[in-house]
């Protein structure tokens, strides 16, 4: 039996105030946290809905110096833009705080003291990067160089975001700073680290055995890093951005921002009400986060553990974590500019918030990544939003202004389709309740959709215009049970069309109603006098759609005018050449490596053997495209051990002017093993 809590405190990740938000941002995170949130209003609940821009950390100190302005003017910029554009799109925060506020700071400094005292942290002395031209510690994404797995001679210190393997600073080869250009030294320096490894075992009692009803790509993620083994996260870092460590001797180190930025719920609930503890510290409030499944890790299991070792906190229930959503087929790129920005959507479709709430609820990537297309987005609009739910709301309130002067009709005698209709309005209720609960916002939506279907039906099943001369206590029922489908409409679509079921209750002059009211076929008396309808909803035209579709390609020629060709590298003898054993081979096997967003391994055929590749493409294809496709394979690199698999060579891909991988493949199947020269 579910359990009942007496109040909800809904977190939304904070978004990073270094950019606009686009509607990956929105898709993964915002909307369906708005369409629970406003959900659980309607039910009467107590909750409240927590967000905030994530103010400090790498991204946001190299936009100020690309900009060559201060980290302040960048948050304050961006937090701005992002606020009023979430307020503007109807995403409903009880308060939209930031993390540079004074409250903040308190906070986060509180916390971390909490933790030191209780001897939580533990203290190690580690190398890092350093410039010693501008006298610096170097963060990780300072610090640039060559991959040692793939080649790549612009990975960072965290990570090469070609083979998508994570990666430590002092793994690179030839490393040289952002900031001067020079080549760092290593340096000691002094860190507080938060044991995760400390808490293992009870992480995985209560993930793996007590939350088993976490979505399965959730509770898989949590488990593959259960099951590597968690190791010490630094919790501070040398850097002059962000929240000092409040401790002696800690100057010129801050709070890293992964520490910092979940605080950021905690001290916006205090920002917004006094009755703070209330939502954080009673074991009858359920804490959900809304995450992308970048964010993971921290949301279930490095925050909870934070939660866990201060004391007094409850922990979250579920963390709902949505996949990627992409754009037009290709991945959506804030430093490529591929994406649309929800400013420029408003400013570009006034008025059309629903259509792209909408939009997005239906192609939400609940499960595994998805893609949005503006013809797509066209086709709902058009074949949905207006076909179905605005032709049905706009035929009942224009017939009953035409037949019975815009007041509701008595109804009759029932007969059994009337009955099965009635019947089917409290069944689409419960099935869209059931789908909310479970966090299933798409099939929600499509249950709120099949009640307009339902009401087209009806309409075009028991034609009232024809039968209105001869039958005209005939059309009173059939109008007054229309009416009462669409009364109906504006409850339960409101939490994915809030701005639609406004118009539609000012409509049907219904005041404010609450969830309970849903699947009422009373919900409007009688003799109640509706307004005149305008349209819900309006036809996108193409040269709309187009204009979108020139914008993006406009993205691309712009990328590809300013791609910069490499240089050649060093010349090399025909001998060093010649040592390169090149083949072809017939990928058989492909899966995605645990724990990694790009990281793919494959089982390849050589002709000499079959053998393990581990290749960082999974962010540009799907396993199930790859078997039977043959590839050019370095044999004879030397083997590495990547994420705990041993990789046996490397295929051969170039990379396109988009930043697309393509596979260096022969023209005609040949054998495998052929050798490539």
């Amino acid at each position: 039996m579910m359990k009942k809590y007496k109040r909800y405190l809904i977190t939304a990740a904070l978004p990073y105030a270094n950019g606009p938000v686009h509607i990956g941002h929105l898709a993964g995170v915002y909307v369906p946290a708005d369409i629970f949130v406003r959900y659980l209003r309607l039910k009467g609940e107590d909750v409240l809905f927590i967000c905030g821009s994530d103010e400090h950390g790498v991204p946001i100190t190299i936009k100020a110096r690309q900009e060559k302005v201060s980290p302040q003017d960048i948050v304050d910029k961006y937090h701005n833009l992002i606020k009023e554009s979430f307020r503007e799109f109807g995403i409903s925060f009880d308060i939209y705080s930031r993390t540079t506020s004074k409250i903040h700071y308190q906070t986060a400094s509180d916390f971390f003291k909490t933790l030191y005292e209780k001897g939580e942290f533990i203290e190690k002395t580690t190398s890092q990067y350093f410039d010693e031209e501008v006298n610096q510690f170097l963060a990780d994404r300072y610090i640039v160089g060559t991959c040692p797995h793939c080649g790549n001679d612009s990975a960072y210190g965290d990570q090469c975001e070609k083979c998508g393997t994570s990666l430590s600073a002092t793994d690179l080869i030839n490393p040289r700073s952002m900031l001067s250009g020079s080549k760092p030294v290593l340096k000691n320096t002094l860190h507080w680290f938060l044991p995760l490894d400390k808490h293992e075992k009870e992480l995985r009692k209560w993930i793996l055995e007590e939350h088993k009803n976490w979505k399965p790509n959730v509770y898989g993620q949590c488990k593959s890093w259960l099951d590597a083994g968690l190791q010490p996260r630094a919790v501070s870092r040398d850097l002059d951005w962000g929240i000092p460590v409040p401790l002696e001797g800690a100057k010129g180190k801050v709070l890293y921002v992964w520490f910092d930025a979940p605080i950021g719920y905690i001290s916006a609930t205090k920002e917004f009400t006094p009755e703070w503890e209330k939502y954080w510290k009673q074991n009858d409030t359920r804490l959900i986060h809304f995450i992308g499944k970048d964010n993971i890790v921290f949301h279930c299991i490095i925050f909870p553990v934070m939660l866990k070792t201060h004391g007094g906190y409850i922990l979250p229930d579920n963390v709902p974590a949505n996949e990627f959503l992409n754009l037009e087929g290709d991945k959506i790129s804030t430093s490529r500019n591929w994406a649309v920005w929800l400013h420029e959507y408003l400013d570009d479709f006034k008025g059309k918030q629903d259509v792209l709430r909408y939009v997005l609820c239906a192609t939400m990537p609940e499960t595994k990544d998805n893609d949005f297309t503006w013809k797509d987005f066209q086709a709902r609009n058009n074949n949905e939003l207006v076909a179905i739910l605005g032709n049905f709301v706009n035929r009942s309130l224009v017939l009953t202004h035409k037949y019975f002067n815009g007041k509701v009709p008595e109804i009759g005698n029932l007969n059994d389709f009337d009955n099965q209709t009635l019947n089917e309005i409290v069944n689409l209720k419960q099935n869209l309740e059931e789908n909310l609960e479970n966090f299933r916002f798409r099939d929600a939506l499509k249950a709120g959709m099949d009640l307009a279907r339902l009401g087209n039906k009806y309409l075009a099943d028991t034609e009232p215009w024809k039968i209105i001369k001869t039958d005209p206590e005939r059309v009173k029922t059939i109008l007054h049970i229309s009416l009462q489908i669409t009364a109906n409409l504006a409850i339960i679509l409101e939490p994915f069309l809030p701005f639609t079921t406004t118009k539609l209750s000012e409509y049907l002059n219904l005041g404010k109603l609450k969830w309970r009211d849903a699947g009422n076929i009373q919900l409007l008396k009688p003799g109640a006098e509706i307004k005149e309808p305008g349209l819900l909803f309006e036809k996108i035209e193409d040269d709309v759609v187009e204009k979108q579709l020139q914008k993006l390609q406009s993205v691309k020629n712009i990328a590809v005018q300013n791609i910069q060709v490499k240089p050649q590298k060093n010349a090399i003898s025909y001998d060093d050449f010649a040592k390169m054993d090149i083949r072809t081979g017939t990928i058989l096997e492909a899966s995605k490596v645990p724990k990694t967003d790009k990281l793919m391994q494959l089982k390849i055929k050589t002709g000499i053997d079959e053998r393990t590749v581990v290749s960082g493409i999974a962010g540009y294809f799907k396993p199930e495209d790859l078997m039977g496709k043959q590839v050019c394979l370095l044999a004879n690199l030397e083997p590495r051990v990547i994420k705990g698999i041993k990789s046996h060579g490397m295929i051969l891909l170039a990379e396109d002017s988009d930043g697309r991988l393509v596979f260096v493949t022969p023209e005609q199947k040949v054998s495998d093993g052929s050798e490539v020269k």
